[in-house]
């Protein structure tokens, strides 16, 4: 019988959606569940984005141009600049989704056994990506009990080798929600230049910045313009995740034609999709404002309630819309688990992600979990009362 690839069998399952068949099993049995699990938000997707495709005037669903469209990426452009991020089209590589921006960013600048460091907790599928373009990834732990700041640039140095090629960071970050500082992002700049690095920022939750702290990008940083790789997207930002419309972004010339060319053997970015996200760039400002006024409220909420559960340690995040849980159990993949098989109040229970698989350290994070707080305020409290509950019976 033909086997399968050793990449293959090492491609890690996601910790986010690898209960989907235990949440499956307690909707047959009657149970709700609350996700607490996955980054999807309820709110709303702009209207103009809906329309513009409900009332688009094709004839031809045709390829678009392997960058992208030239409007859309022009559009692109100046949404940036009004963000004090000086690009130009030229500068930007529309993708399917900032999946794909990712794995055109390391296809364009590692090869086979290279290493990238990343500080962890770190999205999960940053070790799928790792694995599928045949990189190792290199963690630098950051710390609960330090609210998952920045690790000591020290720390960064210790890692580096002949075989380092980048440094990524997720800025707000999943699935910590920690937003990196000014002068932690400065930090970065100086040791990917005194290094010759890349410096790889997932900004997808730009908007997502709480406590009147502003977002701070890599691309304002102009020392490492030949070094700074910004990923984006438009699925967190204007609630549109089934769109799969990301961005690669660099000033830097060799990484968008090497970039390009992955992007060519993909043909192009799906075209239905980039109109509605052309038009997502004519969202009001008063939606951002809306949202972010609602996601404070969730979080604040959520943190309130999580605190007053004896032996849970939580991390107070500052954008995104995650945060990390410690939990007085041994093994969150065994808890989460449970949840669902085992457990209900009044015939209700929750659905969260164990964080070891946020992780590439071996044996850290088992007593954790992310908790996404997309849900409206009522069901957080319903489902961190079921948290609660469930901690009081739970058995390692």
């Amino acid at each position: 019988m033909p086997t399968i690839s050793q990449k293959g069998l090492l491609m890690p399952q996601s910790p986010i959606r690898k209960l989907v068949p235990y949440a499956e099993k307690a909707y047959q049995e009657g149970k709700v569940v609350y996700h607490l699990n996955i980054g999807q938000p309820d709110i709303k997707t702009p209207e103009v984005a809906l329309d513009a495709v409900k009332v688009h005037s094709l004839d031809i669903l045709a390829y678009t141009r392997s960058e992208g469209s030239d409007g859309y990426r022009e559009k692109i452009a100046a949404y940036y600049n009004n963000h004090d991020i000086k690009v130009t089209k030229e500068d930007i590589i529309v993708t399917t989704g900032g999946s794909e921006a990712l794995l055109f960013a390391f296809g364009s600048i590692m090869d086979t056994d290279d290493e990238i460091i990343i500080p962890e907790p770190f999205y999960a599928n940053y070790n799928g990506f790792s694995t599928a373009s045949g990189v190792n990834i290199v963690p630098v732990i950051s710390k609960i009990e330090d609210n998952f700041a920045l690790p000591p640039i020290e720390e960064f140095e210790k890692l580096i080798t002949p075989k380092t090629k980048a440094i990524l960071i997720c800025n707000p970050g999943n699935p910590t929600g920690y937003l990196y500082s000014k002068e932690e992002i400065q930090k970065l700049a100086a040791i990917v230049k005194k290094h010759d690095l890349f410096l790889i920022a997932d900004e997808v939750y730009r908007e997502f910045a709480y406590d009147g702290v502003s977002h701070y990008s890599i691309m304002q940083e102009e020392s490492i313009q030949e070094h700074a790789i910004m990923i984006d997207s438009v699925s967190k930002r204007y609630s549109m995740c089934g769109a799969r419309i990301g961005c690669l972004v660099s000033k830097n010339k060799q990484i968008i034609a090497t970039a390009l060319k992955f992007a060519q053997a993909r043909l192009s970015p799906p075209t239905l999709a980039q109109i509605a996200s052309e038009a997502a760039l004519q969202t009001p400002q008063s939606y951002f404002t809306d949202v972010i006024d609602e996601y404070v409220d969730r979080r604040n909420t959520l943190i309130s309630e999580l605190e007053k559960i004896e032996g849970v340690k939580v991390a107070k995040p500052k954008g995104a819309f995650y945060c990390i849980v410690e939990l007085p159990v041994k093994n969150s993949d065994d808890f989460a688990q449970w949840l669902l098989e085992n457990f209900d109040v009044n015939g209700e229970t929750i659905m969260v992600a164990p964080a070891a698989g946020f992780y590439s350290t071996p044996g850290v994070g088992l007593n954790q979990i992310r908790i996404a707080y997309v849900l409206n305020k009522e069901s957080l409290v319903k489902a961190v009362n079921i948290l609660k509950e469930a901690l009081k019976v739970y058995k390692d």
